[in-house]
Parts: C-alpha cells; sequence; structure tokens
C-alpha cells in the first residue's frame, strides 16, 4: 500500500499539527516497517508420492506486488521439521513459480511448504507462509486421516477492547482448536447473580466467530457459555465492567467507514484525543478532536485505500498518546474490487482426450497470466484458502483461521468477517512499542537479485589489494574475462547476478616477472552472500493424524488416478528406455562393471548397490556444487538433510547413510569439499552385511578420466568453482496421450490439465490456453490470476462446461 494521506476537517475535529510523540510514532511507522506477505498457489490441494508440485509464489507489500525483493527461497519439509528440499525462486513484479519432484518412496504424512524473502527475515518468523501438503502413499504403513477431536476454547473480545457501564458494546467470540472445529455452535451470556436468565444469545455464523451485544452494568460479572453440536459446553469469563473509558463503534459500507466515539467519566471529555487509521503500517487517517465533548462520529471515506480493499487499522489515543481503543475493519467488504478474465473465445469439447482452448483478449489491460486447468469432478466443496484470503487476510495473521477463503467468496457473510477481525490484533507492529522508540532491527537488507563472494588464493595465501583476473562462463555461452582488485581482506564480490544456468567462475594471476603463469598453486571458492535462513519455529498444527494403515487398504479417488497417471508417465518414458536397451544387446562387457570391479574391493561389493560411473559415462556435473548436490532425486531411497554447518547429510530410508572416500569411513563436509571433476564412481549400497546404509566415493585413479570432463571441456585444477543461480523452473507437460501410442496408455486419469504460471499476452497471437482432455472429464475448473501495471488484481475462478 502506497503511503496515503488524509485529513477529516468538521466543526469538532481537526488535523493534529504538533510533533507529539505519536507524529514522531507515526514517522517511524512510515521508515522502518515496511513488510512483506507470501502467498503460494499450487497445482492441487494434496499429493501422491512421486508427484510433482508446481507451484506459483506472489509476495506482496501490503496490497500490492512487493519490489522490495527479487528472491524467494522456498522449502519443502516433513513433518518432522527436515529438510526435503529448497528452490532460490526468481521473483519478477513480486511473482515467481517453480515445482518439487516428490520422491516415490515418500512416507505418507502432512508436509509443509516453507516461503520467505531475505528481507522477511528481520520480522517475525510466524509472518512467514507454511503452506500444509498432505502426501499419500499407499506403501506407508501409516496413513492419513482428519482428527475427529472436540478439543476446542474460546474467547470473547469487546469491540475497541473496552467494557464501559451502561454502554452497548459488541463483542466477538472466537473458537480456537489444534486440530478441527466443531461446524455449529452456539452460546448465551448470563449475569452470574441471575444465571438461569440469559442477558442474550447468540449463534456462530461459521466454524470461527459468532457475535452479541449487551449493555452493561457496574459491579456485574457476565460470563458465555458457548455449547457446540456435539454437546461440548465451555465457560468464559467477559472482561470486568469498568466506570470510564472510550467506546469505539465502526461499521464498514460501500461508502467508507463510519466510527463513533463516546467518552465515559473523562476529566476533559474527548478534547485532545486523536484518531489514526492505519493501513499495512502506513498512515491513512488522523485526526485531532479539539472540543469539550463526549461524542464524535464520523465517515472515513474509501478514498483513503483509492477504493481498494483491505484491513483499516483504527487507534484512538488520550491527550498524552496513550492507546486507549482500537480496532480492526474491512475496507468495503461487500464490495470486492476483483476483475474478470476477458475471454473472446472457447472452443471446449468433453471426449476423451480431445483438444481445447480458450482465448483471452489481447487488448486488456492484463498482460500476464498464471492459468490452472483441472477436472471438475462435480464435488464442488468450497475451498479453504484462495490468493484472496492470503492477500487480505491470513497474510497479515498468524493465529489459525478456518476456511478463510469463505470470507470473500460470492456468498460471503460480511458480518462474519467484521466478528472475525474484532477478534483479531494488528501483530505487525505494537503501538506502545513503536511509541516508545522501538525500531526493528534491519540485518538482511533487500538485495536486487543474488551476490557472492569469491575468495581467491595463491599458494594457501590470501590475496590482498590484488588485480586478479576471473573468467565467468555462464552455462554453454562463452566465458568473459573480468579484471577485479581484491579488498584489503582478500575478497571480490559478484553483486546483482541474475541466471538459471551453472555459472564457472575461473581464477588466474598475473605472472610474477620473469615467471611463467601458471594455475597450479591457485585455488578459489565462492560463497554465497543471499542464503536460506534455518526455520526456527514450529509447525502448524493441521487437522490430521497418522494412524496404523489397515491391511485392506482403500484410497481415494483422487490418489488412485494420481498413481495411475504416474505409472502412465513410466510406461511413456521405459519405450524409449527399451529402444536403449535393445541397442545394448552383443556387448561381452558392461564397462560399468569393469570399473567397480576395478576400484572396490570383496567387503564394498554386493548386488543390492546403485553405481553411477564418472569415467565412462557422461554425468554432466557442471551445474552441481558437490556430489551431494549431484546425488539429490538421483537415487530410490536416497535423500539429504542440512546439519547444522549447513552441509547435506546422505540418509537412506530415513536413517543416516554412512559415507566412504575410496573406501575409508569419512564424514559429509570431506565430501562436500571433494571437487566432482575428480570423482571416478559413486556406489549408494543399502543393507548390505557389516556395511549396512552406505555411500561410496571413489576418486579417479592413474590414467582415468572424467567423462563429464571431456564432454564440458572442465578443468581439474583448483582454480575453479561452480556457482548455482536460480532454480529454473521445469516445464509443464502439454501433450495428447495417442491411443496408438506404443505406450499403451488405456486410461487417462490426469487431474491438473493446464498449468501455465507465465501465460503472456503476444503481439502477434492473443493469449490462449491450451490443453488435452482426460479421459473422464466432462466439466473443467479454471483458475486465471493476473495484475495491471496499477496492479488491480483480476481474479476469475469458474467452472466450464
Amino acid at each position: 500500500m502506497k503511503n496515503i494521506f488524509f485529513l477529516l476537517l468538521v466543526s469538532v475535529v481537526q488535523p493534529a499539527l504538533a510533533q507529539t510523540k505519536l507524529e514522531k510514532a507515526i514517522t517511524s511507522l512510515e521508515n522502518n516497517y515496511e513488510q512483506e506477505k507470501v502467498y503460494i498457489l499450487t497445482d492441487k490441494s494434496q499429493y501422491a508420492a512421486g508427484d510433482q508440485i508446481w507451484f506459483k509464489s506472489f509476495v506482496f507489500d501490503g496490497y500490492n506486488r512487493s519490489a522490495l525483493s527479487t528472491t524467494l527461497f522456498v522449502e519443502l519439509y516433513d513433518a518432522d521439521k527436515k529438510l526435503i528440499d529448497w528452490k532460490t525462486v526468481l521473483l519478477t513484479n513480486g511473482e515467481g513459480s517453480g515445482d518439487f519432484k516428490l520422491k516415490e518412496d515418500l512416507p505418507e504424512q502432512i508436509y509443509f511448504v516453507r516461503a520467505y524473502t531475505p528481507y522477511m527475515t528481520n520480522f517475525n518468523e510466524d509472518f512467514q507462509i507454511v503452506k500444509t501438503i498432505p502426501v499419500y502413499n499407499p506403501s506407508s504403513t501409516k496413513t492419513l486421516e482428519i482428527a475427529k477431536s472436540t478439543d476446542w476454547s474460546a474467547k470473547a473480545f469487546p469491540e475497541g477492547r473496552t467494557f464501559i457501564n451502561g454502554v452497548p458494546t459488541k463483542f466477538a467470540v472466537r473458537l480456537s482448536s489444534n486440530t478441527s472445529l466443531p461446524e455449529n455452535w452456539s452460546g448465551k451470556v448470563i449475569d452470574t447473580q441471575n444465571p438461569s436468565v440469559p442477558v442474550t444469545n447468540f449463534t456462530s455464523f461459521d466454524k470461527n466467530v459468532a457475535s452479541f451485544t449487551i449493555t452493561p452494568a457496574s459491579g456485574k460479572k457476565y460470563q458465555a457459555i458457548i455449547q457446540d453440536n456435539a454437546g461440548k459446553k465451555q465457560t468464559i469469563d467477559l472482561p470486568e465492567v469498568v466506570n470510564s473509558g472510550v467506546s469505539l463503534q465502526v461499521s464498514s459500507s460501500k461508502d467508507g467507514i463510519k466510527y463513533s466515539l463516546k467518552g465515559i467519566n473523562l476529566k476533559q471529555q474527548l478534547q485532545n484525543y486523536k484518531i489514526v487509521g492505519t493501513i499495512n503500517n502506513h498512515l491513512a487517517y488522523r485526526a485531532n478532536i479539539n472540543q469539550l465533548i463526549n461524542e464524535a462520529s464520523s465517515l472515513i471515506p474509501t478514498k483513503i485505500s483509492n477504493g481498494a480493499n483491505g484491513i483499516l487499522q483504527l487507534a484512538i489515543f488520550d491527550e498524552q498518546d496513550n492507546l486507549v481503543a482500537q480496532r480492526l475493519c474491512f475496507i468495503k467488504p461487500n464490495n470486492l474490487k476483483i476483475e474478470k478474465a476477458d475471454i473472446i473465445s472457447k472452443n471446449l469439447k468433453t471426449t476423451p482426450r480431445s483438444f481445447n482452448s480458450i482465448d483471452l483478449s489481447p487488448e486488456s489491460y492484463f498482460k500476464n497470466y498464471t492459468v490452472l486447468v483441472s477436472e471438475n469432478d462435480g464435488n464442488n466443496t468450497p475451498e479453504e484458502e484462495n490468493l484472496l484470503s492470503g492477500l487480505w487476510l491470513t497474510g497479515d495473521f498468524t493465529s489459525k483461521i478456518d476456511s478463510p477463503a469463505q470470507y470473500f467468496s460470492s456468498n460471503a457473510n460480511s458480518e462474519a468477517l467484521d466478528a472475525l477481525l474484532i477478534s483479531e490484533n494488528w501483530n505487525k507492529f505494537d503501538w506502545n512499542s513503536v511509541l516508545n522508540g522501538s525500531v526493528p532491527s534491519i540485518k538482511n537488507n533487500s538485495q536486487k537479485f543474488l551476490s557472492y563472494r569469491v575468495k581467491p588464493l595463491k599458494n594457501n595465501a590470501m590475496l590482498k589489494d590484488t588485480n586478479v583476473t576471473l573468467a565467468l562462463k555462464l552455462g554453454k555461452n562463452e566465458p568473459t574475462v573480468n579484471l577485479f582488485k581484491t579488498d584489503q581482506n582478500g575478497y571480490v564480490y559478484l553483486d546483482n547476478l541474475s541466471f538459471d544456468e551453472p555459472l564457472s567462475v575461473s581464477l588466474f594471476v598475473n605472472a610474477e616477472k620473469d615467471k611463467e603463469s601458471s594455475t597450479d598453486n591457485l585455488f578459489v571458492t565462492v560463497e554465497p552472500l543471499v542464503v536460506p535462513t534455518p526455520f526456527k519455529g514450529n509447525f502448524p498444527t493441521t487437522k490430521y493424524r497418522l494412524v496404523t494403515a489397515a491391511a485392506n487398504r482403500k484410497l481415494s479417488t483422487t490418489i488412485s488416478r494420481a498413481i495411475n497417471t504416474q505409472k502412465n508417465i513410466k510406461k511413456t518414458e521405459n519405450v524409449d528406455v527399451q529402444i536403449e536397451e535393445v541397442k545394448l544387446v552383443g556387448k561381452k562387457k558392461d564397462p560399468k562393471e569393469e570399473l567397480d570391479k576395478q576400484l572396490s574391493t570383496g567387503m564394498f561389493s554386493s548386488i543390492n548397490s546403485t553405481i553411477f560411473d564418472f569415467v565412462n559415462e557422461d554425468q554432466h556435473v557442471g551445474g552441481s556444487n558437490n556430489i551431494f548436490d549431484w546425488l539429490q532425486g538421483r537415487a530410490a531411497g536416497l535423500t539429504f538433510q542440512r546439519d547444522n554447518s549447513g552441509v547435506n547429510v546422505p540418509y537412506i530410508r530415513g536413517s543416516q547413510a554412512k559415507l566412504y572416500l575410496d573406501e575409508v569411513q569419512t564424514d559429509p563436509s570431506m565430501i562436500a569439499s571433494l571437487p566432482v571433476t575428480n570423482i571416478a564412481m559413486v556406489k549408494i549400497i543399502k543393507g548390505a552385511g557389516l556395511i549396512g546404509d552406505a555411500v561410496l566415493i571413489y576418486t579417479l585413479k592413474g590414467n582415468m578420466k572424467s567423462k563429464s570432463n571431456e564432454s564440458e571441456k572442465a578443468t581439474q585444477n583448483n582454480n575453479l568453482a561452480i556457482v548455482k543461480g536460480y532454480d529454473k523452473p521445469s516445464e509443464f507437460p502439454i501433450e495428447m496421450i495417442d491411443n496408438d501410442s506404443p505406450a499403451k496408455i488405456e486410461n487417462d486419469t490426469r487431474e491438473t490439465l493446464y498449468w501455465n504460471p507465465n501465460l503472456f499476452d503476444s503481439d502477434y497471437v492473443p493469449p490462449r490456453i491450451k490443453f488435452f482432455n482426460n479421459d473422464s472429464a466432462k466439466q473443467y475448473k479454471m483458475l486465471i490470476i493476473s495484475f495491471d501495471e496499477d496492479d488491480n488484481l483480476l481474479y476469475d475462478q469458474e467452472i466450464l462446461k
């Protein structure tokens, strides 16, 4: 949200002019509290082990796409907080995309996707998005089920946070649970002196909230008794009734937000009280009351947000700048500012494997789209979360909200959203802390793209204040030669780099007088300066629990279809493999077997092993920092987890594997520092005799040469370092499965039919969504998201028939 300023000028309210403590606090908010939030869209809500998770990330600064960050880290964790995989995502106008390939032996459980920019690590970790991903695996001994729990608790929140004698006060009742909330619940308010006669009754709007209004009397104690549809009850105390203070009442309409203040037993009535409204930590409204009055009200017009939706935080301060009341409210809840896609033509069929297309208008203000098309199976269960709830609600609050998307649906209840906001606090800053002069400590500034620190060494000595030459080669491009001078500490810095191909950094130093130039004694390392931050908190609780799987376990239709789709993909891939195997018939010796015999001794020989031959086969190691990076996802059952020093440690079937270098047991840091170009063979052994689970690394011997080095013209000198940049997203396959294909695909069960996180508007052809039907879809679910240059939102979700 851009910095918006509005002054209310009526007879009893005028702008505040003095540079008071409050004025200084507002200035501090403007200068020090810029914060980002992330929403992650995935192509499905649940997955089977072996699936691919396609994701699109949106990073916002307030309600606009963020211009602060160009880098996003997206991490995949298991339920034990072990890092499974992570991606470095390039952000363009606050948007970026990627994918995770799930291993087939991934245990069935809840997994978590964490996403954050480096700048977000300056603030509370709770505001980093953590998305829950159920992953199913029929081979697991444990299975997921929705917990049937009645464990919930309730709290009551008065509007404005005040409860004053004789003043009608609106309350929100909020339920919370570590698992699931009851479908329906209701309650009553009682005076403890006369409990048999309810003061008022209330019924829940949804699983989260209800509201009621009462007028309290001094000296009385009130309680709310809540009962769910299963009969469970809980009694909670309402706040103590006070005899003085400020009552704040707020209502929102399409014209603006109306607030009313009432002062009770105040020394100077409401004179010199201040009303401050902020949107996303920026000042949006400010006024002073300059007369001796006990009541004041006004309408804050929607122009404070340029007519856009969002949350306004109203705070009331007394004459000494003490916070005395506050309230959150939503701007225009019944008039969401959302555009729809301009579709100019549709060619949709429901016959199996038919070609379908949807053309969008090339004349739209929206030029870049995120599009998802899936089969609609007729079970139109309301979605639990979406971009709208992430943008306007959950991205700004850390409390657990059940099905937040409901508050922005076509049949949303604005009273329910208002009650929810009465029960919430804006925790991205605390007024009392800001008034006392506290500011967040910014340790990680927003950097443009990626930066690296290069450490050149000659004869194991740092080269300080020395001219060095770095040859930079990106992917298969020709190298560029660059002259640098190291700083007083001996480093060279490469700043603001944006690339997704392997970057080779080679070091050269000018020869000393009367000596030939040589790279024999040169060594170079490259350290990334934009790096992930370890997760310190706890993952959110979920509605799922793991139970022992039944012997005759029945899979859901969705997961059965996902597994069948994986089998279809393998059938297609195996066609080429079988052709290659035919070519190998007639070979007398297998070079890989010969290499294994040459390098391995009897104790380390096992038929239950996977071998990677670097001497006879080109393994394309150029983009890998070390052998652990290269091994990621290449051997079934082999996974990696980072230790405290950031080094990947291999695990086989969940247990840490032993590591051997030339059949001598070693530690992960030793292997991580070994140049990949020096490796002859890697062997993965599972449960073999005395060795057990192990990863064996063999280095080149005698006249051996690496096939990868030959093909990539790489060097084995230590004056070379390979740098990994942004992760390049995989390309979503858009293809028709032919009935005459040798793969013999009998049943096409794909759920995601089209995924494109970057559908551009071409100058020559209208943006076209094109996909092939599966064998069963009769209806399609389509989601289109876009932003124009002014960050107006297009969000179009519909069922196509």
